[in-house]
């Protein structure tokens, strides 16, 4: 089966609307980029709880998915006059064949080297390091491949500061990556938390990928302990809010490692958990920093 890709120029202001009377209007699915990505004009968007709603690029473009037989002209005409629009807006059709969409997405997803004895390797690849630690890790509904330079930085610091036999605390934990990790370099024992029910089901699932004995809990169920390694990959005003939590979660002489932290955050971060930890920047990455710390 064949589709008709539209891309069409949109602003701010139109890009969402578009989107959705795209979808009213027969579209298979819709999404919205960054019309100047891939330049020096790119702007990254994060999102945070507790921040105003981030917007959308000044500069958009709104990618609409079509049946090969759908009237694309007419449903622009008519997307436009239910926009308010004065005139259609500027767009391009594009064709795309059928195609192996599960190869096409396996093959974007290749084995990571995160240090020389530790590799983040899909089931559908021969790890290349057999001697290695393999974390073995598929993309998923929950975040955490692997792949993002916070997930990264939080895995380097574990690879390089286990020396085994720990309780590890991976809260946010996603995927369960940092967790299974952890337990894999030698840790005594790992729980990871989540407020998100898939995200505790795809841990599980990872944990008994990869033959470990990580716990996985959402927060009104998980156990309540002092953990020497307390590792927290979320954003950052979740991480200001939930400081006082996380710092009575780690033992005395413990380890705190916090990342999803831009540059320009770690200042802040960093005021509010010095009121507990000996804390200082101990990593960057394309842009975002990981900040680790000694409980006083």
């Amino acid at each position: 089966m064949a589709w008709q890709s539209v891309n069409i120029q949109a602003d701010e202001l139109t890009a969402e609307i578009l989107s959705d009377i795209l979808m009213d209007l027969g579209a298979l699915s819709a999404s919205i980029e960054d019309a100047e990505a891939g330049t020096e004009q790119e702007k990254p968007i994060f999102g945070e709880p507790g921040e105003p709603e981030a917007g959308l690029w000044q500069s958009s473009i709104v990618n609409a998915l079509f049946p090969t037989d759908a009237d694309v002209p007419a449903i622009m005409a008519a997307a436009a006059q239910a926009s308010h629009l004065e005139k259609i807006p500027p767009y391009i059709i594009d064709h795309l064949e059928e195609q192996d969409w599960v190869r096409l997405t396996q093959a974007q997803f290749d084995p990571i080297p995160i240090s020389p004895r530790l590799w983040i390797v899909p089931t559908w690849h021969t790890a290349p390091a057999q001697d290695a630690i393999n974390l073995v890790l598929d993309p998923g509904l929950a975040f955490g491949t692997g792949s993002h330079p916070t997930t990264r930085l939080c895995l380097q610091w574990l690879d390089e500061n286990i020396k085994g036999g720990e309780s590890v605390l991976d809260y946010g934990c996603g995927s369960g990556i940092l967790a299974i990790a952890a337990m894999k370099l030698g840790a005594g024992r790992a729980v990871g938390v989540d407020i998100d029910p898939q995200a505790i089901q795809a841990s599980n699932d990872n944990a008994t990928q990869n033959q470990v004995d990580a716990e996985f809990f959402l927060p009104g169920a998980a156990p309540s302990f002092k953990a020497d390694i307390l590792v927290a990959n979320i954003l950052t005003n979740p991480l200001k809010v939930l400081a006082p939590a996380l710092a009575s979660s780690v033992r005395g002489g413990g380890h705190i490692v916090l990342s999803g932290i831009l540059v320009e955050q770690a200042q802040d971060v960093l005021a509010i958990y010095q009121e507990w930890f000996e804390m200082a920047v101990s990593g960057q990455d394309e842009g975002w920093v990981r900040l680790a710390g000694i409980k006083r």
